[in-house]
């Protein structure tokens, strides 16, 4: 009976999942797409979403490139280059990612747990990836650019909001000197193994806000902390 509860769970949690973003998905792929490979190892080194990832990472880049090409047909490839870039960044994934609560649905092993893992920027972009890459072979390439655009139109929608994306410490930088307070300032902790570490930033904007970020280097922390700052002050 509790075996039962439990799979029922489950699949509720997926079904969830799919109603979030608008697109049915065979359980087993969404499933692996949620799967990190912290997951897999500690439970017998099972498939986790990665080859996914290596997958929706070319959808992406080819159905974003392609709206870009239409939606802006006066700029040159310099400019488009610039903005795919932005659009298809850790940073930017991220909070896509944040936007669609997904942190609650990854399957993490127990030390990404203790580490923040559920909000930590690159762990959330791989994993929109990796769920492009399951829609991708579920639903054929139409569904795929489909779900591809709706998450990230609001970005190219909303310039500043791209830009912020695109280069967070800058945009946060701007937004303290607008206010006339002290420049944003940064530290930073680490925690795990030599090979699998993990920082954690604090970004400080004199009397206006404070806010954390996590990444797999300090510059990747101190990204998603000014980003989430930047959103903080500019909502």
């Amino acid at each position: 009976m509790t075996e039962s509860i439990k799979v029922s769970d489950s699949q509720a949690h997926r079904g969830s999942l799919s109603a979030i973003l608008g697109v049915s998905v065979k359980p087993e792929l969404l499933d692996l797409a949620l799967t990190h490979r912290s997951f897999a190892y500690e439970n017998g080194g099972i498939p986790h979403n990665e080859r996914l990832e290596f997958l929706g990472d070319s959808v992406l880049g080819l159905a974003t490139t392609t709206e870009l090409y239409r939606v802006y047909p006066q700029l040159p490839e310099g400019e488009l280059a610039k903005m795919r870039s932005a659009v298809v960044s850790t940073v930017a994934l991220s909070l896509v990612a944040r936007d669609l609560g997904l942190g609650q649905f990854l399957k993490l092993g127990r030390g990404e747990e203790l580490t923040g893992g559920r909000d930590k920027a690159s762990i959330l972009a791989d994993t929109v990836e990796a769920i492009l890459g399951a829609v991708y072979l579920d639903r054929g390439m139409a569904e795929a650019e489909a779900l591809v655009l709706r998450l990230v139109r609001p970005l190219l929608a909303d310039p500043v909001r791209m830009s912020a994306a695109n280069d967070p410490k800058t945009a946060l930088q701007e937004i303290a000197a607008a206010r006339s307070v002290p420049p944003p300032q940064y530290e930073i902790t680490s925690s795990g193994p030599d090979h699998n570490r993990s920082f954690t930033a604090t970004v400080t904007v004199g009397h206006l806000a404070t806010a954390t970020g996590t990444g797999t280097s300090k510059k990747h922390a101190e990204m998603a902390a000014a980003l989430r700052a930047w959103t903080h002050l500019s909502s």
